[in-house]
């Protein structure tokens, strides 16, 4: 279904910068088509830019298993049973990097691994409400076999943890809701309706 409006349907009004640190918050103010019509009044919003990211999910479909990386996520502190989070392989996007590069950089930076082969799945946004971030998501297949320890960048304090578990095992976590981050489970549910696929011809 072909959808009714584009950017050609917006008319920015102005935005400039409200805040700049480790991230940044910009102010948009613009005006809209509606469905029923005309225009809209206008309207601000303030916009949580921090870049875009990719997502890696290693599996090995000739063992069935997958990579599960362990780390501290401080923001969740208040909200979480534990702010330590089960997670895909994820990086931030730095300017004059493709995607893939990023994918193949943060797999050997956060899991110790090599991929066999890097395949791009999609893209999605994050939070589209308040966050222009958004995701380039592949899956890597690798030798399970060969993930192990703690890994990351001691610079960027990371303190990150491999744990290898069969995809039966992961997805049971996601039902259980031990995994509760958005990209682990949406890169483990795309995984559940299509290792089939992955598996076949081995």
């Amino acid at each position: 279904m072909k959808q009714k409006f584009s950017r050609d349907d917006i008319e920015m009004l102005s935005q400039h910068t409200v805040y700049q640190g480790f991230f940044r918050v910009d102010e948009y103010r613009f005006k809209h088509r509606l469905f029923a019509g005309g225009w809209s009044e206008p309207v601000t919003r303030e916009v949580f830019e921090r870049g875009h990211a990719v997502v890696v999910l290693p599996y090995d479909p000739v063992s069935d298993k997958v990579v599960l990386i362990e780390q501290i996520r401080i923001p969740v502190v208040a909200d979480a049973s534990t702010p330590w989070l089960f997670e895909l392989v994820a990086g931030m996007i730095e300017p004059g990097e493709s995607a893939e590069q990023v994918a193949h950089r943060e797999l050997r930076e956060e899991a110790g691994l090599v991929a066999n082969k890097m395949v791009r799945v999609c893209d999605y946004f994050a939070s589209p409400g308040g966050s222009s971030e958004r995701f380039d998501f592949y899956w890597a297949k690798v030798d399970a076999s060969l993930a192990s320890g703690i890994h990351g960048i001691s610079e960027e304090h990371e303190d990150i943890k491999v744990h290898v578990m069969s995809r039966e095992a992961a997805y049971q976590l996601l039902c259980d809701g031990v995994i509760n981050n958005a990209s682990t489970m949406i890169g483990l549910q795309w995984l559940q309706l299509n290792y089939h696929k992955l598996r076949e011809g081995l």
